[in-house]
């Protein structure tokens, strides 16, 4: 018994392995070896040779290669894994590249600034692409457009309309860019496979956005009113500041998957001052 466990344990301890290189867990680095998948991503993106393009986590260089094919300006790589960003860097020597060796998530505003604006081609490590996405829309000034790979939950959440799903994440980033989604791709795609289906996301900043009196305030009250979903707008409220009462009574039974953002910011003009 104890042999077969032993044989267990050395059997998970075993981590896939490119180009001599161990593909790391922590790193949420999942390889993408389909070609044509890649071929999309640039395709729907307008690179000329004055682009500024960068990418996050560039692994062992697939779709780096295909971006240095094309022609552009400059390619900026974050890749926080030295071993992957060395391997790279070797197997694909480009002036026109530079490679990060630091976690995007620290990236400063001033690297937006130069070289804007910036295009984002990217297979996003899959648990963080909600700071990454906030990283993008704080800079979203400076991006011109891009495509990503994220997880299909996490995709379908952020282009709902209304209904299961549709909630903060939905408004907040569709407030800020137009989103669409790109061709579902299957475990198979990666080495290794996640356990989930992935979806490239197009996304480009809106040009033109509606100003919201008290913007910090009015995303504050997004997440209240969808604190619970299942309920009514006025219980998912009711232990919050807002009175009630100045609510239209056309909103109260309803929930707030069922309200658009237009009436979020009626509401809202309503209740923020009272």
């Amino acid at each position: 018994m104890k042999q077969k466990k032993d044989s267990l344990k050395n059997k998970k301890a075993v981590r896939p392995v490119a180009h001599g290189i161990a593909i790391k867990k922590q790193f949420g680095q999942h390889f993408l070896r389909d070609q044509r998948v890649v071929d999309h991503m640039i395709e729907r993106v307008a690179l000329t040779k004055q682009t500024s393009v960068f990418e996050i986590g560039c692994g062992d260089g697939f779709l780096t290669k295909s971006i240095l094919q094309q022609p552009i300006a400059r390619l900026v790589v974050f890749e926080i894994d030295p071993e992957w960003a060395q391997f790279v860097q070797g197997q694909y020597p480009s002036p026109r590249m530079t490679i990060l060796q630091e976690n995007i998530l620290d990236v400063k505003p001033e690297f937006f600034h130069e070289h804007a604006p910036w295009v984002l081609l990217a297979n996003l490590p899959y648990s963080i692409t909600f700071p990454i996405l906030h990283i993008l829309q704080k800079n979203r000034l400076s991006l011109q457009e891009g495509v990503v790979m994220i997880q299909e939950e996490v995709a379908q959440k952020l282009v709902k309309k209304s209904g299961r799903g549709y909630g903060y994440v939905s408004l907040f980033f569709q407030y800020y860019f137009d989103l669409e989604l790109m061709e579902r791709i299957k475990p198979g795609a990666f080495v290794p496979p996640p356990k989930v289906d992935s979806r490239l996301l197009y996304f480009k900043p809106k040009k033109e956005v509606v100003e919201i009196p008290d913007e910090a305030g009015f995303w504050k009250f997004i997440k209240a009113c969808f604190s619970q979903p299942r309920r009514t707008l006025r219980n998912s409220l009711s232990a919050y500041h807002f009175d009630l009462d100045l609510i239209p009574a056309q909103y109260h039974e309803l929930r707030s998957q069922q309200l658009s953002m237009e009436d979020f910011l009626a509401i809202w003009e309503i209740v923020r001052n009272k």
